[in-house]
């Protein structure tokens, strides 16, 4: 589509002549549109802006444009209020579009604008020693989802887990173990151990505050290097990432770098005395600011009144880290829309700092996860597990499975894909900035627009693929329309990823899979495919159901969602 769209617009440029080609070019390519109904065109385009250029009204533009216009790939322009009505030929989709898509297989709609350029992703970055939990989930399939269009998009892309391995809760940790603490215990019950040591701390601190200054007095010796409580820290940060990793291999999820806030402890100082030197850092009741307040924003902090360090201070160390280690084009943080003046204000430091590269530092913010409206809190035990999140779902599956499908190969594999994708495609639905109040019964629902009916739809084409008959050098001929419908949905994958990406939306990815599993299965009950009389025919309509795979196919896993070939 990206390509008959980029005709429309130089055919139309190039009729209109206006004094500037590329302006008039650019103003028909950004305003070109879908139509709401297919009787109004495959693209319409409105007339209005064009009135002063023209010094005509909309309607009679529209009717001089439609009469003079030829465009390849368009069989019909009919002008209608002032707009300009494109239908698509058949004879485009089954000659230009549906070849060009079985050539590139899995790989029509990537592209190579990214080539030569690094993108590093920062996203998940649970807090060690704390449950995975659904209010994860966002950043890491975000995140993840980012990644795989990037990279799907020509750019080299660096994932990093910035893990929350520092801070005061260590000292808490380091405290209840060495009070409450048994080795083989924690062992043996990995991270719902130190969960509940952490939360057993809570309990008594509320009964005993000195606890808290015995642990701050623990991580003070953290900081200072003391042996013991290294060697414990560094257990506790194992013993988490191994059961991170348990969930990352759930969702195909693998990371370049686990560098977390500790790793830059010694990098932090330097960056401070270059803000210093800058004359941007303000002592405020004994604290080290910048002040913000020429650009609408409270002050940044960045030393706190005993000289210790801060969340921003940490994360512009670690940008100018990665500046020096990746020389990336772009760096993205994908972390809740809680965080996002923090983000603003480190984001303006380091651009007052002189770092030209400050313009490449990109927030993306998402919504927030209650679940019955009440916020996630660790120490008070309101969460939910995406371990057992995911369980629910794989054993939901799994009874569907032995019901329907009860000699399916790989029950265990393919219940697991399709219980984990309806959990990934429920979150990245909608919008990403919008809030979610988690439900378990709408999250595991297998009717309507879920993560299971896309990828049973994914498995009916393979099914069909496995029995169809060779193809090779039949004649492709549109001779339904559901088939023309079809391939026009296929025809919008490239401009939908492009617009995925630079949005930083994967919810256009979740939705156009959605459009691909309607047009497909109205197609599949209206158009007889392998059962077909005419060979012509049903060659053609296999050639369509190849291509629906290889779009589809890419889509889900571009969502983080796998594709088990039978269901």
């Amino acid at each position: 589509m990206q390509n008959l769209k980029a005709n429309i617009a130089k055919q139309l440029a190039e009729t209109i002549g206006a004094d500037s080609f590329e302006s008039t070019y650019t103003d028909v390519l950004t305003s070109l549109e879908y139509p709401p109904d297919s009787s109004m065109g495959d693209l319409a385009l409105p007339c209005f802006k064009f009135a002063k250029l023209l010094r005509k009204s909309p309607v009679m533009i529209a009717e001089e444009l439609a009469s003079k216009l030829r465009i390849n790939g368009i069989e019909k322009i009919e002008a209608v209020k002032g707009y300009l009505n494109f239908f698509i030929s058949n004879d485009y989709l089954a000659k230009e579009l549906l070849p060009e898509i079985l050539e590139k297989k899995d790989m029509y709609g990537s592209s190579d604008e990214g080539k030569g350029k690094t993108v590093v992703l920062d996203y998940s970055s649970p807090n060690v020693a704390k449950p995975f939990h659904i209010g994860h989930l966002g950043t890491t399939v975000i995140g993840h989802s980012l990644k795989l269009l990037h990279t799907f998009c020509g750019y080299n892309c660096v994932g990093i887990n910035h893990l929350g391995d520092w801070g005061t809760q260590f000292g808490k940790l380091i405290t209840a173990f060495n009070l409450w603490g048994n080795k083989d215990e924690i062992e043996k019950g990995g991270i719902d151990a130190l969960v509940a040591l952490y939360v057993k701390f809570h309990e008594e601190a509320e009964k005993d505050s000195s606890l808290n200054d015995k642990a701050r007095e623990e991580f003070h010796k953290l900081e200072l290097g003391d042996e013991k409580n290294t060697a414990l820290w560094k257990w506790f940060i194992d013993i988490s990432i191994a059961e991170y990793k348990k969930t990352y291999a759930q969702l195909g999820i693998e990371f370049d770098s686990y560098k977390g806030e500790a790793f830059y402890s010694d990098k932090m100082m330097p960056e401070v005395e270059k803000i210093r030197a800058k004359g941007l850092l303000k002592i405020d009741d004994g604290a080290s600011i910048v002040d913000l307040s020429d650009y609408n924003m409270p002050p940044c902090l960045i030393l706190k009144r005993d000289g210790s360090t801060l969340y921003p201070t940490r994360d512009i160390a670690a940008a100018v880290y990665r500046k020096a280690t990746y020389d990336f084009d772009k760096v993205i943080y994908v972390t809740s829309a809680g965080q996002s003046l923090h983000f603003a204000q480190w984001f303006k430091v380091v651009e007052l700092m002189g770092y030209d590269w400050a313009k490449d530092l990109v927030h993306v913010p998402y919504g927030t996860v209650s679940i019955g409206g009440a916020k996630l809190a660790t120490r008070t035990g309101n969460v939910i597990l995406l371990r057992d999140l995911f369980a629910s779902a794989i054993d939901k599956v799994r009874e569907i499975i032995d019901e329907k499908s009860p000699d399916l190969e790989n029950k265990d594999e393919t219940a697991e894909a399709v219980g984990v994708g309806a959990i990934v495609f429920y979150y990245l639905l909608n919008t990403i900035i919008k809030d979610i109040n988690f439900s378990m019964e709408d999250a595991l629902s297998f009717e309507g627009n879920t993560g299971p009916y896309a990828q049973y739809t994914y498995a009916r084409t393979c099914s069909l693929l496995a029995k169809a008959e060779n193809t090779d050098g039949s004649e492709i001929k549109i001779t339904a329309p559901e088939e023309a419908a079809m391939l026009k949905v296929l025809a919008r994958f490239p401009e939908t990823v492009l617009r995925a990406t630079h949005e930083y939306e994967p919810s256009y990815i979740t939705r156009y899979i959605l459009d691909i599993c309607t047009g497909f299965n109205r197609f599949y009950h209206s158009c007889p495919i392998n059962s077909a009389e005419d060979e012509s025919v049903r060659a053609s309509r296999i050639k369509i159901t190849e291509a629906t795979n290889y779009v589809l196919g890419r889509a889900l896993g571009l969502i983080c969602l796998k594709t088990p070939r039978k269901i």
